[in-house]
């Protein structure tokens, strides 16, 4: 069965900085409804440590979700969009993870590029994620994991960061995935 994105992408005014998962979990693991609703899935915390010192600025422990309230306005604030590298995929499995999706419709990634006049640099937060990112703009090396490669898009130099993934699978405390993120979130 097709399962077409849930969400729309967020892509605030100003956005400097675009950061493309893969594709949700399914809806029965969210916590809330938007990117990275997975209350195990460890973002919100990494934004937290990066730019607060505190995992938990953007969790609600007691509600087991996350503070959708702050996390819009600092997202804004900060010229930071997200969404995805899919906007229609097949679970193979019945699992969030990344090897289980077949992805049937790639998003139009450089029409998102095309309207985000001031992105400098993209994040992919996983290997898919990377693997169609690069497809869609011919680039032949792909970065290590916490590095990144500078691209050539029309008229444009970007630079593609790949970062590890926030999902707790990925075999890294969160506090060593916030020191990776944090490079991005300097520049």
């Amino acid at each position: 069965m097709i399962e077409r994105h849930p969400f729309e992408p967020f892509l605030p005014d100003g956005c400097r900085l675009l950061m493309l998962g893969s594709f949700p979990p399914g809806e029965k693991r969210w916590s809330m409804k938007f990117y990275y609703p997975n209350f195990t899935n460890d973002m919100w915390r990494i934004f937290g440590l990066c730019f607060f010192g505190d995992k938990f600025h953007f969790v609600d422990v007691e509600a087991k979700t996350f503070r959708l309230d702050i996390i819009v306005p600092f997202l804004r604030e900060h010229g930071i969009g997200m969404y995805d590298t899919a906007t229609a995929v097949i679970r193979l499995k019945n699992t969030a993870s990344d090897k289980d999706l077949e992805v049937v419709e790639p998003t139009d990634l450089k029409g998102m590029v095309d309207r985000l006049p001031h992105l400098k640099d993209i994040v992919t937060t996983g290997q898919k994620a990377t693997d169609v990112l690069c497809g869609c703009f011919g680039i032949g090396t792909q970065p290590k994991v916490g590095e990144n490669v500078e691209f050539q898009y029309k008229e444009r130099q970007l630079r593609l960061w790949r970062m590890p993934s926030s999902s707790r699978a990925y075999p890294m405390k969160v506090e060593k995935k916030a020191e990776y993120y944090a490079k991005v979130f300097k520049v």
